[in-house]
Protein backbone atom coordinates (compact mmCIF):
# COMPACT_ATOMS: atom_id res chain seq x y z
CA UNK A 1 0.00 0.00 0.00
CA UNK A 2 1.26 3.58 -0.44
CA UNK A 3 0.78 7.52 0.76
CA UNK A 4 -0.99 9.48 -1.58
CA UNK A 5 -0.07 12.90 -1.38
CA UNK A 6 -1.20 15.94 -3.62
CA UNK A 7 0.94 19.13 -3.69
CA UNK A 8 -0.67 22.75 -5.10
CA UNK A 9 -2.60 20.21 -7.30
CA UNK A 10 -5.04 22.35 -9.77
CA UNK A 11 -7.07 21.25 -13.30
CA UNK A 12 -8.31 23.79 -15.63
CA UNK A 13 -9.89 23.04 -18.40
CA UNK A 14 -10.60 24.31 -22.05
CA UNK A 15 -12.44 27.43 -21.69
CA UNK A 16 -10.70 28.69 -18.40
CA UNK A 17 -13.23 26.31 -16.33
CA UNK A 18 -11.16 25.86 -13.21
CA UNK A 19 -11.91 22.46 -11.98
CA UNK A 20 -9.89 22.07 -9.09
CA UNK A 21 -7.67 24.63 -7.66
CA UNK A 22 -4.15 24.78 -5.46
CA UNK A 23 -5.62 20.96 -4.29
CA UNK A 24 -2.74 20.28 -1.17
CA UNK A 25 -3.97 16.90 0.29
CA UNK A 26 -2.30 13.94 1.59
CA UNK A 27 -4.00 10.55 2.34
CA UNK A 28 -1.90 8.48 5.02
CA UNK A 29 -0.84 5.17 4.04
CA UNK A 30 -3.77 2.41 5.09
CA UNK A 31 -6.20 5.53 5.18
CA UNK A 32 -10.05 5.65 4.20
CA UNK A 33 -10.53 9.39 3.05
CA UNK A 34 -13.55 10.46 1.41
CA UNK A 35 -14.09 13.28 -0.75
CA UNK A 36 -16.99 14.84 -0.24
CA UNK A 37 -19.10 17.68 -2.06
CA UNK A 38 -21.96 18.68 -4.45
CA UNK A 39 -22.00 17.98 -8.45
CA UNK A 40 -19.23 20.24 -9.89
CA UNK A 41 -17.19 20.54 -7.08
CA UNK A 42 -13.73 18.79 -8.30
CA UNK A 43 -13.94 15.82 -6.36
CA UNK A 44 -13.91 13.52 -9.56
CA UNK A 45 -11.39 15.52 -10.93
CA UNK A 46 -9.34 14.84 -7.96
CA UNK A 47 -9.66 11.15 -8.39
CA UNK A 48 -9.04 10.96 -11.91
CA UNK A 49 -5.83 13.32 -11.71
CA UNK A 50 -4.94 10.61 -9.25
CA UNK A 51 -5.02 7.54 -11.61
CA UNK A 52 -4.05 9.61 -14.33
CA UNK A 53 -6.90 9.74 -16.68
CA UNK A 54 -7.24 14.08 -16.05
CA UNK A 55 -3.68 15.93 -16.40
CA UNK A 56 -2.85 17.60 -13.57
CA UNK A 57 -2.28 21.39 -14.84
CA UNK A 58 0.04 22.65 -11.96
CA UNK A 59 1.30 20.91 -8.80
CA UNK A 60 2.56 17.63 -7.95
CA UNK A 61 1.08 13.81 -7.47
CA UNK A 62 2.96 11.52 -4.93
CA UNK A 63 2.33 7.83 -4.82
CA UNK A 64 4.23 6.32 -2.25
CA UNK A 65 7.78 8.59 -2.89
CA UNK A 66 6.97 8.98 -6.66
CA UNK A 67 6.07 11.90 -8.32
CA UNK A 68 3.51 10.33 -11.17
CA UNK A 69 2.32 13.21 -13.05
CA UNK A 70 3.94 11.94 -16.21
CA UNK A 71 3.09 8.36 -15.16
CA UNK A 72 0.41 6.90 -17.61
CA UNK A 73 -2.28 5.63 -15.76
CA UNK A 74 -1.61 1.59 -16.48
CA UNK A 75 2.00 2.25 -14.43
CA UNK A 76 0.71 4.17 -11.64
CA UNK A 77 -0.34 1.05 -9.49
CA UNK A 78 -3.68 2.16 -8.63
CA UNK A 79 -7.38 0.46 -8.99
CA UNK A 80 -10.36 2.08 -9.52
CA UNK A 81 -13.99 1.63 -9.06
CA UNK A 82 -16.47 3.49 -11.20
CA UNK A 83 -19.84 4.44 -10.40
CA UNK A 84 -21.13 1.89 -13.65
CA UNK A 85 -19.00 -0.98 -13.03
CA UNK A 86 -17.90 -1.41 -16.10
CA UNK A 87 -17.81 -4.88 -16.41
CA UNK A 88 -17.55 -6.93 -19.78
CA UNK A 89 -20.83 -7.88 -21.00
CA UNK A 90 -19.24 -11.13 -22.85
CA UNK A 91 -17.19 -12.36 -20.03
CA UNK A 92 -17.77 -14.64 -17.12
CA UNK A 93 -17.34 -13.01 -13.67
CA UNK A 94 -14.30 -15.36 -13.66
CA UNK A 95 -13.25 -13.70 -16.96
CA UNK A 96 -13.70 -10.26 -15.59
CA UNK A 97 -11.94 -11.24 -12.40
CA UNK A 98 -9.09 -12.80 -14.38
CA UNK A 99 -8.45 -10.08 -17.59
CA UNK A 100 -6.83 -7.77 -16.37
CA UNK A 101 -3.82 -10.30 -14.18
CA UNK A 102 -3.68 -11.76 -17.81
CA UNK A 103 -3.14 -8.71 -19.79
CA UNK A 104 -0.74 -7.85 -16.90
CA UNK A 105 1.02 -10.98 -16.99
CA UNK A 106 1.24 -11.01 -21.02
CA UNK A 107 -1.30 -14.03 -21.10
CA UNK A 108 -3.14 -12.85 -24.13
CA UNK A 109 -3.36 -14.31 -27.92
CA UNK A 110 -0.24 -12.22 -29.40
CA UNK A 111 2.36 -13.10 -26.19
CA UNK A 112 1.36 -16.55 -26.23
CA UNK A 113 1.32 -17.20 -29.86
CA UNK A 114 4.71 -15.38 -29.73
CA UNK A 115 5.00 -12.25 -32.26
CA UNK A 116 7.87 -9.88 -31.38
CA UNK A 117 7.47 -10.62 -27.63
CA UNK A 118 8.88 -14.43 -26.69
CA UNK A 119 7.01 -17.00 -27.02
CA UNK A 120 5.78 -18.53 -23.88
CA UNK A 121 6.55 -22.48 -23.19
CA UNK A 122 3.50 -24.17 -21.85
CA UNK A 123 5.07 -25.00 -18.66
CA UNK A 124 5.37 -21.18 -18.64
CA UNK A 125 1.51 -20.68 -19.38
CA UNK A 126 0.03 -23.34 -17.22
CA UNK A 127 2.14 -21.67 -14.16
CA UNK A 128 0.74 -18.21 -14.95
CA UNK A 129 -2.77 -19.67 -15.15
CA UNK A 130 -2.61 -21.37 -12.09
CA UNK A 131 -0.92 -18.45 -10.00
CA UNK A 132 -3.79 -16.04 -11.38
CA UNK A 133 -6.83 -18.67 -10.71
CA UNK A 134 -5.47 -18.86 -6.73
CA UNK A 135 -5.99 -15.24 -6.88
CA UNK A 136 -9.14 -15.28 -8.47
CA UNK A 137 -10.53 -17.64 -6.31
CA UNK A 138 -9.17 -16.35 -2.96
CA UNK A 139 -10.50 -12.26 -4.29
CA UNK A 140 -14.37 -14.68 -4.88
CA UNK A 141 -14.16 -15.86 -1.24
CA UNK A 142 -13.32 -12.38 0.27
CA UNK A 143 -16.68 -10.98 -1.40
CA UNK A 144 -19.00 -13.96 -1.74
CA UNK A 145 -19.10 -14.37 -5.47
CA UNK A 146 -17.43 -18.52 -5.11
CA UNK A 147 -21.01 -19.35 -6.75
CA UNK A 148 -21.68 -16.51 -9.62
CA UNK A 149 -17.81 -17.36 -11.02
CA UNK A 150 -19.31 -18.83 -13.87
CA UNK A 151 -22.31 -16.64 -14.46
CA UNK A 152 -22.63 -13.46 -16.93
CA UNK A 153 -22.79 -9.97 -15.94
CA UNK A 154 -26.31 -9.62 -17.04
CA UNK A 155 -27.28 -12.48 -14.85
CA UNK A 156 -26.43 -10.76 -11.48
CA UNK A 157 -28.08 -8.20 -9.41
CA UNK A 158 -27.02 -4.61 -9.02
CA UNK A 159 -24.72 -5.20 -5.42
CA UNK A 160 -23.31 -8.28 -6.94
CA UNK A 161 -22.27 -6.55 -10.00
CA UNK A 162 -20.86 -3.88 -7.52
CA UNK A 163 -18.94 -6.65 -6.27
CA UNK A 164 -17.42 -8.16 -9.42
CA UNK A 165 -16.02 -4.35 -10.22
CA UNK A 166 -14.98 -4.69 -6.74
CA UNK A 167 -13.14 -8.03 -7.14
CA UNK A 168 -11.28 -6.67 -9.70
CA UNK A 169 -9.62 -3.57 -8.56
CA UNK A 170 -8.93 -6.33 -5.52
CA UNK A 171 -7.22 -9.19 -7.24
CA UNK A 172 -4.20 -6.41 -8.78
CA UNK A 173 -3.29 -6.10 -5.43
CA UNK A 174 -2.62 -2.09 -6.35
CA UNK A 175 -1.23 0.66 -4.21
CA UNK A 176 -4.44 2.65 -3.58
CA UNK A 177 -8.30 1.71 -4.37
CA UNK A 178 -10.13 4.53 -5.97
CA UNK A 179 -13.92 4.59 -5.79
CA UNK A 180 -15.22 7.10 -8.23
CA UNK A 181 -19.43 7.12 -6.20
CA UNK A 182 -19.72 3.44 -6.51
CA UNK A 183 -23.14 3.00 -4.69
CA UNK A 184 -24.80 5.36 -6.62
CA UNK A 185 -26.80 3.20 -8.83
CA UNK A 186 -28.04 0.84 -5.96
CA UNK A 187 -31.19 1.06 -3.72
CA UNK A 188 -31.17 2.09 -0.32
CA UNK A 189 -31.12 -1.25 1.04
CA UNK A 190 -28.08 -2.44 -1.12
CA UNK A 191 -26.51 0.90 -0.51
CA UNK A 192 -26.43 0.04 3.42
CA UNK A 193 -25.05 -3.43 2.72
CA UNK A 194 -22.32 -2.34 0.56
CA UNK A 195 -21.25 0.20 2.81
CA UNK A 196 -20.26 -1.86 5.62
CA UNK A 197 -19.09 -4.56 3.12
CA UNK A 198 -16.37 -1.62 2.33
CA UNK A 199 -15.97 -0.74 5.87
CA UNK A 200 -15.30 -4.66 6.35
CA UNK A 201 -13.19 -4.67 3.06
CA UNK A 202 -10.39 -2.35 4.05
CA UNK A 203 -10.39 -3.63 7.53
CA UNK A 204 -9.23 -6.67 5.91
CA UNK A 205 -7.07 -5.51 3.46
CA UNK A 206 -5.44 -2.41 5.63
CA UNK A 207 -5.47 -1.17 2.19
CA UNK A 208 -5.21 2.99 1.08
CA UNK A 209 -8.51 4.05 -0.73
CA UNK A 210 -9.92 7.45 -1.72
CA UNK A 211 -13.71 7.39 -1.82
CA UNK A 212 -15.31 9.81 -3.84
CA UNK A 213 -19.28 10.76 -3.26
CA UNK A 214 -21.71 13.42 -2.58
CA UNK A 215 -23.49 11.43 0.13
CA UNK A 216 -22.81 12.53 3.30
CA UNK A 217 -24.34 9.82 4.96
CA UNK A 218 -21.70 7.06 3.18
CA UNK A 219 -18.94 10.15 4.03
CA UNK A 220 -19.42 9.96 7.51
CA UNK A 221 -20.05 6.30 8.47
CA UNK A 222 -17.07 5.14 5.89
CA UNK A 223 -14.13 7.89 5.99
CA UNK A 224 -11.47 7.60 8.47
CA UNK A 225 -11.62 11.47 7.39
CA UNK A 226 -13.57 13.06 5.08
CA UNK A 227 -11.98 16.27 3.20
CA UNK A 228 -15.02 18.35 1.80
CA UNK A 229 -14.71 20.44 -1.67
CA UNK A 230 -16.52 23.16 -2.99
CA UNK A 231 -16.11 24.48 -6.33
CA UNK A 232 -12.66 23.31 -6.68
CA UNK A 233 -11.23 24.58 -3.16
CA UNK A 234 -10.29 22.43 -0.68
CA UNK A 235 -12.98 23.63 2.85
CA UNK A 236 -11.85 20.97 5.32
CA UNK A 237 -10.34 17.85 6.39
CA UNK A 238 -11.30 15.97 9.77
CA UNK A 239 -12.39 13.10 11.34
CA UNK A 240 -16.17 12.51 10.70
CA UNK A 241 -16.64 13.73 13.98
CA UNK A 242 -14.97 17.01 13.65
CA UNK A 243 -16.54 17.89 10.46
CA UNK A 244 -20.07 17.41 11.67
CA UNK A 245 -19.37 18.97 15.11
CA UNK A 246 -17.03 22.08 14.59
CA UNK A 247 -17.50 23.02 10.99
CA UNK A 248 -14.94 25.59 9.54
CA UNK A 249 -16.96 27.62 7.76
CA UNK A 250 -21.08 28.28 6.83
CA UNK A 251 -20.69 25.90 3.79
CA UNK A 252 -19.58 22.91 5.34
CA UNK A 253 -22.26 23.34 8.33
CA UNK A 254 -24.48 23.52 5.63
CA UNK A 255 -23.45 20.91 3.39
CA UNK A 256 -22.77 18.08 5.81
CA UNK A 257 -26.54 17.27 8.00
CA UNK A 258 -29.82 15.63 7.36
CA UNK A 259 -31.75 17.78 8.01
CA UNK A 260 -29.33 20.83 7.47
CA UNK A 261 -28.00 23.32 9.90
CA UNK A 262 -30.33 26.25 10.66
CA UNK A 263 -29.26 29.57 10.00
CA UNK A 264 -30.53 32.78 11.47
CA UNK A 265 -28.83 36.45 11.01
CA UNK A 266 -28.31 38.75 13.81
CA UNK A 267 -25.52 40.77 15.84
CA UNK A 268 -23.27 40.14 18.65
CA UNK A 269 -23.01 41.61 21.79
CA UNK A 270 -20.89 42.13 25.01
CA UNK A 271 -17.20 42.87 24.45
CA UNK A 272 -15.82 40.03 26.96
CA UNK A 273 -15.49 36.76 27.03
CA UNK A 274 -18.38 34.48 28.52
CA UNK A 275 -20.37 37.46 28.13
CA UNK A 276 -21.03 37.52 24.12
CA UNK A 277 -25.10 37.34 23.16
CA UNK A 278 -26.13 36.15 19.98
CA UNK A 279 -29.42 39.18 18.58
CA UNK A 280 -31.84 39.10 16.39
CA UNK A 281 -35.67 40.04 15.67
CA UNK A 282 -36.71 36.68 16.18
CA UNK A 283 -34.00 35.27 18.39
CA UNK A 284 -31.66 36.46 21.63
CA UNK A 285 -29.20 34.25 23.75
CA UNK A 286 -25.72 33.56 25.07
CA UNK A 287 -22.96 31.67 23.46
CA UNK A 288 -22.29 30.00 26.34
CA UNK A 289 -18.93 30.96 28.30
CA UNK A 290 -16.41 31.27 25.55
CA UNK A 291 -15.33 34.44 23.30
CA UNK A 292 -15.92 33.60 19.93
CA UNK A 293 -13.99 36.88 19.19
CA UNK A 294 -10.93 37.69 20.79
CA UNK A 295 -10.24 41.10 21.84
CA UNK A 296 -12.62 44.29 21.48
CA UNK A 297 -14.61 45.94 18.51
CA UNK A 298 -17.13 43.21 18.02
CA UNK A 299 -19.86 44.57 19.29
CA UNK A 300 -22.33 44.65 16.49
CA UNK A 301 -20.77 42.48 13.84
CA UNK A 302 -22.85 40.74 11.29
CA UNK A 303 -22.85 37.36 12.26
CA UNK A 304 -25.42 33.71 11.36
CA UNK A 305 -26.01 31.68 14.56
CA UNK A 306 -25.92 28.01 13.15
CA UNK A 307 -27.52 25.19 15.60
CA UNK A 308 -28.78 21.79 13.97
CA UNK A 309 -32.14 20.59 14.40
CA UNK A 310 -31.34 18.01 16.83
CA UNK A 311 -29.72 20.94 19.31
CA UNK A 312 -33.28 22.77 18.80
CA UNK A 313 -35.80 22.16 22.21
CA UNK A 314 -39.61 22.62 21.64
CA UNK A 315 -42.05 23.65 24.24
CA UNK A 316 -45.72 23.95 23.47
CA UNK A 317 -46.00 26.81 26.45
CA UNK A 318 -44.99 30.23 26.41
CA UNK A 319 -41.53 30.83 28.15
CA UNK A 320 -40.49 34.62 28.64
CA UNK A 321 -37.36 35.37 27.12
CA UNK A 322 -37.20 32.14 24.00
CA UNK A 323 -37.89 32.42 20.66
CA UNK A 324 -41.53 31.57 20.58
CA UNK A 325 -43.22 30.38 16.52
CA UNK A 326 -45.76 28.47 14.85
CA UNK A 327 -45.45 24.70 13.95
CA UNK A 328 -45.88 25.23 9.58
CA UNK A 329 -44.80 21.33 8.60
CA UNK A 330 -44.50 17.84 10.36
CA UNK A 331 -42.32 15.13 8.68
CA UNK A 332 -42.87 11.65 10.47
CA UNK A 333 -39.50 9.61 9.64
CA UNK A 334 -40.09 6.64 12.06
CA UNK A 335 -37.25 7.04 14.01
CA UNK A 336 -37.33 11.19 14.23
CA UNK A 337 -39.68 13.65 13.41
CA UNK A 338 -39.39 17.03 11.94
CA UNK A 339 -40.74 20.02 12.88
CA UNK A 340 -40.44 23.06 10.89
CA UNK A 341 -41.44 26.18 13.06
CA UNK A 342 -41.98 29.48 11.22
CA UNK A 343 -40.54 32.19 13.69
CA UNK A 344 -42.10 35.26 15.35
CA UNK A 345 -40.57 38.09 16.06
CA UNK A 346 -39.83 39.19 19.77
CA UNK A 347 -42.57 41.60 19.84
CA UNK A 348 -45.15 39.23 18.78
CA UNK A 349 -47.41 39.48 15.48
CA UNK A 350 -46.30 38.33 11.78
CA UNK A 351 -42.54 39.27 11.52
CA UNK A 352 -40.60 41.05 8.58
CA UNK A 353 -38.28 38.30 8.02
CA UNK A 354 -34.93 39.03 6.04
CA UNK A 355 -35.74 40.51 2.07
CA UNK A 356 -34.36 38.43 -0.66
CA UNK A 357 -35.26 40.63 -3.81
CA UNK A 358 -39.11 41.46 -3.76
CA UNK A 359 -39.96 38.14 -1.50
CA UNK A 360 -40.11 39.16 1.81
CA UNK A 361 -38.86 35.75 4.07
CA UNK A 362 -39.92 34.54 7.84
CA UNK A 363 -37.37 32.17 9.22
CA UNK A 364 -37.96 28.78 9.27
CA UNK A 365 -36.05 26.59 12.13
CA UNK A 366 -36.35 22.33 12.00
CA UNK A 367 -36.32 20.93 15.27
CA UNK A 368 -35.73 17.16 15.07
CA UNK A 369 -38.03 15.44 18.13
CA UNK A 370 -38.68 12.16 19.11
CA UNK A 371 -40.54 10.13 16.67
CA UNK A 372 -43.84 9.91 18.26
CA UNK A 373 -44.23 13.77 19.41
CA UNK A 374 -47.73 15.06 18.52
CA UNK A 375 -47.23 18.55 16.95
CA UNK A 376 -49.79 19.55 14.35
CA UNK A 377 -49.83 22.25 11.71
CA UNK A 378 -51.07 25.70 13.46
CA UNK A 379 -49.44 24.53 16.90
CA UNK A 380 -47.62 27.39 18.98
CA UNK A 381 -44.50 26.71 20.33
CA UNK A 382 -41.44 28.20 22.08
CA UNK A 383 -37.85 27.59 21.31
CA UNK A 384 -34.64 26.83 22.95
CA UNK A 385 -31.12 26.23 21.73
CA UNK A 386 -28.67 24.00 23.34
CA UNK A 387 -26.01 27.17 24.23
CA UNK A 388 -23.14 24.90 24.07
CA UNK A 389 -23.54 23.79 20.62
CA UNK A 390 -23.96 26.71 18.81
CA UNK A 391 -22.09 27.78 15.79
CA UNK A 392 -21.60 31.45 15.08
CA UNK A 393 -20.03 32.36 11.59
CA UNK A 394 -19.09 35.69 9.86
CA UNK A 395 -22.20 37.02 7.63
CA UNK A 396 -19.40 38.60 4.90
CA UNK A 397 -16.58 35.60 4.95
CA UNK A 398 -18.35 32.68 6.22
CA UNK A 399 -15.71 31.76 8.56
CA UNK A 400 -16.60 30.04 11.79
CA UNK A 401 -16.48 32.24 14.71
CA UNK A 402 -17.32 29.77 17.39
CA UNK A 403 -17.59 25.96 16.67
CA UNK A 404 -19.77 24.12 18.62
Amino acid sequence: MARVVLENVSCEFAGGVTAVDNLSLTIEDREFLVLLGPSGCGKSTTLRMIAGLEEASGGKIYIGKEVVNEVPPQDRDVAMVFQNYALYPHMSVRQNLSFGLELRRGLDFWSVAGSWLRPWTWSEQRAARIEIEVQVDEVAKVLGLQDLLDRQPAQLSGGERQRVALGRAMVRKPAAFLFDEPLSNLDARLRLEMRRELKELHRRLSATMVYVTHDQVEALTLGDRIAVMEKGVLQQVGAPSEIYDAPRNRFVAGFVGSPPMNFLRGQLLGESPGEWVFESPYVKCGLAAKSPLPGSGAAGREVELGVRPEDVVLSSAEVPGLAAGEVKFVESLGDATIVHVELRPNGGGKGTGEESGAVVLTPVVLAKVEPRASWQRGDLTSLRFRGERLHVFDLATGEALQRG
